[in-house]
């Protein structure tokens, strides 16, 4: 009996415990524990049922991922399962916490199944970029139909244990875990209830049900491998004998486990996790209490700020300094969760509980008594410094002060405060109420509370906090300018828009860097530029020329109805454009840059690599604390697809040595803005990668 599995009997019950914390993952320790723990119930005569329950907070999460692609170790887990599946005595899984992938699998080869209300059960494999290996696809669909196990295996949705009730993945739910479950066994043996075996009910599909669904989740599932596979395994389901569906989806498993896109998955799961680990700022750092939220700003980006907080039931008081523009935001706040409630996505009443939340005003005495405020204006160093020295006039004493500014120095909008150690960047990414990351900028002087306080307020809010330092555009918005600045020199070279965002559409993101850029606004960058200018190196080349002269026309993207694009008036489709395309070549003919084709892997490597080379200098400067906390900012917040793992994981599949040559090409031939970074050099000259930089 292994030490992670614990035995007793609860009269003629054993009870079986898994005790392997924290999630009681299916490691080699708990497999070999469950293989001898059912042979001991096995062999009991006086035992005549079996009780499979988790200790600690849950049944069992799922697989030990740390094992994958290490030797085997343990007894194999499909041995467990067939063993569980054949035992001639009854076995009930009592399910709390969450019982998902492998958790569920097991909980499937038990005959019965009882959960608490609270417990969720899943098969959410598909977002490590796997498929459930050990019976999952092929059971599901015999217990709730193949339609459902289509959406629950390529989504990975939980679903909670009321519902799989209905569903018939859950026989029972009852309040206690430990005594229902034993009392529902002990109620089953005395009814002589059959062993039941899933793997014994039939499984059917109706025609053509598989090709409507890939060809209905086409775009959603575009560039994954998972998904598809996972449909493979379902359609074995209902078209082969368990045994050969078995084998099937062990096969397809094999496929998914050794694919780049779920190695890139694993590297994002893990990757998530790590962003919360600052060596500078303990676990046990005491964080505020946020009660109460205080917003600067009613526009775009203040309203959909404001939004996360109200969600979370934190009241919000919105100033502006004009009733007329807080009227608008208040009423855009409103738009918004109305057409939730329209989308069937919000009930009405949670409409009205969420907008309870929100107070106004226009004078900032209002706000004193916030334990957080959050400045969200123009991006002007000015304006954000005025508002920071009223606002260290009213707010109370340990109250934290954010910026959302998304380029400015954090460490100058501080100076304006007699309290730098509470000044932080908040800088959330537009629609603010949607996209999940939030990069925490650190100021010099910011104190260890502030910065753990901004993490896990951040958190609370259902976002992703990263940690960055206080530089020109932080991390994300850093190396976008030499994303999207790269983009605008391969319109010089010949491209045209279309091109060049069909080519990066091709390559994973959602959009392109110039449809982007009607989206966010053109205008914005404009005044970035425009700030800049007296600044910029006599010797660097512009870049912003063909953005400037599109701006020059008040084409500022979708808002106006044109930006590198013309849009129709109600329809987001990027439509090109006669005038744009003069511009650009005009342009060309102004600098003497000779057009010439190009294909979508230049495209690519030009547009993206400046992601890499740039991520390698926030490492080597410390704007960032790891290569995956960059990887989770291009992720979340601009798109980067997760089956590629982020820019610096993707770097280090494609083979930093690779990188690095095509840089230097691109050096030659285009000048100072392609010089590799050091960093970069140097992990190449020592055979190391940015996956090494993690491990250290």
């Amino acid at each position: 009996m292994s030490d992670a599995v614990d035995y007793a009997k609860r009269g003629e019950i054993a009870v079986i415990t898994v005790n392997s914390p924290p999630v009681n993952a299916l490691s080699a320790a708990v497999r070999d524990g469950l293989g001898a723990a059912f042979d001991k119930g096995q062999a009991d005569n006086d035992v005549k049922g079996m009780v499979l329950l988790g200790g600690g907070r849950t049944f069992i999460a799922g697989a030990d991922i740390r094992e994958f692609g290490k030797p085997p170790q343990g007894k194999p887990f499909h041995d467990v399962l067939v063993q569980m599946e054949n035992s001639s005595k009854l076995i009930v899984a009592a399910i709390h916490g969450t019982a998902l992938g492998g958790g569920l699998e097991t909980a499937l080869c038990c005959h019965y199944r009882f959960a608490v209300p609270s417990a969720l059960v899943g098969l959410p494999e598909v977002k490590l970029g796997l498929l459930p290996g050990a019976g999952g696809t092929q059971r599901l669909p015999r217990l709730v139909g193949v339609q459902k196990a289509l959406d629950l295996v390529t989504s990975g949705d939980f679903v909670p244990a009321p519902q799989a009730k209905e569903l018939g993945i859950i026989d029972e739910v009852g309040d206690d875990l430990l005594e229902g479950a034993v009392a529902f066994a002990e109620k089953l043996v005395a009814e002589g209830a059959p062993l039941k075996k899933i793997r014994d009910l039939p499984c059917e599909a109706e025609a053509g049900v598989f090709e409507a669904y890939r060809k209905a989740n086409a775009r959603k599932f575009r560039g994954f491998l998972a998904p598809w596979k996972n449909i493979d395994c379902i359609e074995a389901a209902a078209t082969l004998p368990f045994d050969e569906g078995i084998a099937r989806e062990r096969a397809l498993f094999t496929d998914c486990v050794t694919s780049p896109e779920s190695a890139a998955q694993r590297h994002v799961f893990f990757a998530e996790r790590e962003v919360a680990k600052i060596p500078d700022v303990p676990k046990d750092t005491p964080m505020k209490d946020i009660k109460k939220i205080a917003m600067v700003g009613a526009g775009t980006m203040g309203g959909g700020i404001a939004m996360n907080f109200a969600n979370a039931g934190i009241p919000v008081m919105m100033l502006e300094v004009a009733q007329d523009a807080l009227d608008r935001g208040m009423a855009i706040i409103e738009r918004n969760y109305a057409n939730t409630v329209k989308k069937g996505r919000l009930s009405q009443e949670k409409m009205d509980q969420r907008m309870a939340m929100f107070s106004t005003t226009t004078d900032f005495a209002d706000i004193g008594d916030a334990d957080l405020v959050i400045e969200a204006v123009f991006e002007k160093m000015e304006l954000k410094k005025e508002i920071f020295a009223k606002l260290d006039a009213v707010m109370k004493p340990g109250a934290i002060m954010a910026s959302n500014t998304s380029t400015l120095s954090i460490d100058e909008i501080a100076s304006a405060t007699k309290r730098p150690e509470s000044v932080i960047g908040m800088h959330f990414f537009s629609p603010a109420n949607v996209m999940r990351l939030l990069e925490v900028v650190r100021g010099e002087a910011t104190s260890p509370e502030t910065i753990a306080t901004a993490m896990g307020i951040g958190r609370k809010v259902g976002k992703i906090s990263v940690l960055v330092g206080n530089c020109f555009g932080f991390v994300g918005n850093r190396m976008l300018h030499g994303y999207t600045g790269e983009g605008t020199f391969v319109l010089e070279g010949g491209a045209l828009p279309q091109q060049v965002d069909g080519a990066i559409y091709d390559f994973g993101l959602a959009m392109g860097p110039f449809a982007m850029g009607d989206m966010a606004g053109l205008d914005v960058g404009w005044l970035v530029r425009k700030a800049k200018a007296a600044d910029r190196p006599s010797n660097e080349e512009y870049g912003g020329t063909i953005p400037d002269r599109i701006c020059e026309l008040d084409r500022f993207g979708q808002k106006t109805g044109g930006g590198y694009y013309d849009y129709k008036e109600g329809d987001r489709t990027p439509i090109p454009n006669a005038e744009v395309q003069a511009i650009i070549e005009q342009v060309s003919k102004d600098k003497n840059i000779a057009r010439r084709d190009f294909d979508n892997d230049e495209i690519v490597k030009r547009c993206l690599y400046p992601l890499i080379n740039i991520g390698a200098q926030i490492l080597d400067e410390g704007m960032a604390m790891r290569p995956s906390d960059i990887d989770i900012i291009y992720i979340n917040g601009y798109g980067f697809p997760a089956y590629k793992g982020g820019p610096m994981h993707w770097a280090d599949a494609i083979g930093l040595d690779k990188v690095l040559a095509d840089m230097k090409r691109f050096h030659a031939e285009f000048g100072e803005r392609w010089r590799p970074a050091p960093l970069l050099e140097k992990l190449v000259a020592e055979g190391k990668s940015f996956a090494d930089l993690q491990a250290a």
